[in-house]
């Protein structure tokens, strides 16, 4: 059985072990910057376990910033309870789980306390491959990020309500 829920600090490795198996080390959040994301806004990770088992997971903090930055990746104080927009960090499913509609299900959640709490809308920054992937949910392409987060050519979408 899936459940989602928000993250607890007792989520920690958990969470640190399944970004280490999605993304490459330049761009994998640290355990420490976890802990950090976690004290700051531990209610803006929506995990989905199997079982007792961390199987996906999205993350991001709320900012009044309309554009996501690195700096944000870096400092988990910068979020902003009453802010305008959620940014989204991080959609990590473990390899084994892809391709069964679960980053997809975690994203709605994100989508769904966004609109509850009144935001203007998301954004996230992703590689070319995947603005199909979040235009399906409403994202529009802004074109490319300031963001160099682990070297890489981002794509800024945003999704406003």
């Amino acid at each position: 059985m899936k459940i989602i829920r928000t993250a607890v600090m007792s989520d920690l490795d958990a969470v640190a072990s399944v970004e280490a198996e999605c993304f490459p080390p330049a761009e994998a959040a640290t355990k420490e910057e976890f802990a950090e994301r976690l004290r700051y806004y531990g209610d803006y990770f929506w995990l989905m376990f199997e079982d007792e088992k961390l199987i996906a997971f999205v993350d991001g903090f709320v900012t009044d910033e309309k554009d996501l930055t690195d700096e944000m990746y870096e400092k988990a104080s910068m979020h902003n309870e009453n802010g305008a927009w959620q940014m989204i960090f991080g959609v990590n499913t473990l390899p084994a789980y892809r391709k069964q509609g679960y980053a997809g299900e975690l994203i709605q959640e994100a989508i769904r306390t966004a609109k509850k709490q009144g935001r203007k809308g998301l954004v996230l920054t992703c590689k070319d491959a995947l603005v199909p992937y979040y235009a399906k949910f409403g994202f529009q392409n802004e074109g490319v990020s300031g963001s160099v987060h682990g070297n890489v050519v981002w794509n800024q979408m945003r999704l406003v309500f």
